[in-house]
């Protein structure tokens, strides 16, 4: 039986790959994005684009109030939209540090508030969080975002165990590194802070690395990914974590086990 669901930042990568993939299943999808000039061939692909910035509460009422308008339900939220804020913590604004937690914590949380009431009428539910392998990780330049997605990591398991007497399940998907231009778009935003930076040695080293061929050829392809977030939204018994990825569980597997002092010296080998 289709559900009806919302997924956001669906407008490329892994989240349009998902919402394509969970429509073809026959399941209704809502495909939420900043960017609605990329989402106009997801019509006809059994998709309804909706225009929305996760950040702007008018924003997710609206998206929300149109789906129980026009389904009467809303089964699953995959909160998706997200991005990567780098540079050296000494040279970053707070402003632009607090807008990362808008992005990746404040507003999925505004928007996961508005779901759960119609969820719990329901009698279940489901949110999908992405998170990512640097939710529990962590590499230079990156404080900001690992902060934003390690706190997405502990506000997801409280939760879980708060919603479960509602029968809403609450399910964290913690990508690797994913085949992107994510090389290109970090080196564009890094940009920012270079320049007379005290640390650009470190960040020609770190750009370097993360926007080398052989990183990208490593990534793995968005549409293994969507297959796992379909999994997440539909599986009748869900993992409460989803690791999928180039490099996440190898990086996880050695701090966990080996340590920070073992973790960070393999950080120091690749990064120089």
């Amino acid at each position: 039986m289709g559900k009806v669901m919302l997924i956001t930042g669906a407008s490329s990568g892994m989240g349009r790959e998902t919402a394509i993939l969970l429509a073809r299943r026959g399941h209704t999808v809502y495909a939420g994005a900043r960017r609605a000039d990329r989402m106009g061939d997801l019509a006809e692909l059994g998709v309804v684009p909706v225009q929305m910035d996760v950040t702007r509460a008018e924003d997710n009422e609206r998206a929300v109030r149109l789906i129980v308008d026009a389904e009467g339900r809303i089964d699953v939220l995959i909160n998706n939209a997200g991005f990567g804020l780098y540079g050296p913590v000494e040279d970053i604004s707070l402003e632009d540090a607090r807008y990362q937690f808008e992005v990746n914590l404040f507003g999925l949380a505004h928007l996961t508030r508005l779901v759960l009431p119609h969820m719990r009428a329901q009698g279940a539910g489901r949110i999908v969080n992405t998170s990512s392998m640097g939710g529990r990780v962590f590499t230079p330049f990156g404080a900001w975002y690992h902060a934003s997605k390690h706190a997405l990591e502990g506000w997801s398991d409280c939760l879980r165990i708060e919603t479960a007497p509602f029968n809403i399940q609450v399910v964290l998907i913690q990508p690797g590194l994913i085949r992107t231009e994510f090389g290109q778009v970090l080196g564009g935003k890094l940009q920012k802070y270079y320049e007379g930076s005290a640390y650009t040695a470190g960040l020609d080293r770190f750009f370097a690395m993360m926007s080398s061929p052989s990183a990208a050829s490593r990534g793995t392809d968005s549409d293994v990914l969507a297959r796992v977030f379909v999994e997440a939204a539909t599986a009748g018994r869900p993992r409460r974590r989803y690791v999928k990825g180039a490099t996440a569980r190898p990086l996880m597997f050695i701090r966990k086990w080996f340590g920070d002092g073992v973790y960070e010296a393999v950080l120091r080998r690749t990064f120089g």
